[in-house]
């Protein structure tokens, strides 16, 4: 099933073009999980093909635009119903307690700046924008975060697909082989996030008001 449903997202993003990348990053960043492992990369893929309708910078703008408008529209929800209605009835919509509750954790921990980060790193990047709404973060700053984190995290995807694309052809035909691909690569670009928000916490810890 898991295999069938990526290879239409592959195969709907190709036939689409920039509204299927649109699409798909929109729904990745709100409570579907569509990994954008297998949004992005093929969107790059092809639009490195000769005589392609699209273009790499074409394929990252249109995936930040799709991220900011599943984020928006989550964190409008998490807005309008607040934390109780959240925690009660999220279980149906592939929102159970405990990751809302452990994107709340990353929130508090890293404040504003954990909406940017959390555009690099998996299960919280679907989550951030819920503790977002709950607590009522400034939308300016919400969009400000969003935005910038969703276009580095596009690039990055979309470079990664176009190197391993370039290095193996035919992968495309092969859903599982470019999310494991494109995973390997990107590996140390997480790390380095992780390393970022390490040193985040222990400035915020260092420079905190002391009582």
């Amino acid at each position: 099933m898991f295999h069938e449903f990526v290879n239409a997202c592959m195969q709907y993003v190709e036939a689409w073009g920039y509204w299927g990348v649109v699409v798909f990053m929109a729904m990745e960043s709100s409570i579907i999980p569509v990994p954008s492992e297998v949004v992005v990369p093929p969107a790059a893929i092809v639009a490195s093909q000769e005589g392609a309708s699209m273009s790499f910078w074409g394929v990252v703008l249109a995936g930040t635009v799709g991220s900011y408008i599943g984020s928006v529209v989550m964190y409008v929800c998490a807005l309008l119903l607040g934390r109780p209605l959240v925690l009660r009835f999220g279980k149906y919509f592939f929102m159970p307690p405990h990751k809302v509750e452990k994107a709340e954790r990353f929130m508090q921990k890293y404040s504003s700046a954990g909406i940017f980060f959390a555009r690099f790193l998996p299960v919280i990047r679907h989550l951030i924008s819920i503790p977002a709404g709950m607590a009522r973060v400034n939308f300016l700053t919400f969009s400000l975060a969003t935005i910038v984190g969703s276009a580095i995290w596009c690039w990055v995807l979309a470079w990664f697909g176009d190197k391993v694309g370039s290095e193996h052809p035919g992968i495309m035909e092969s859903p599982e082989a470019l999310i494991e691909a494109v995973k390997a690569e990107s590996h140390l670009v997480v790390l380095g996030v992780v390393l970022l928000m390490v040193l985040y916490a222990v400035m915020k810890y260092m420079t905190r008001e002391k009582k």
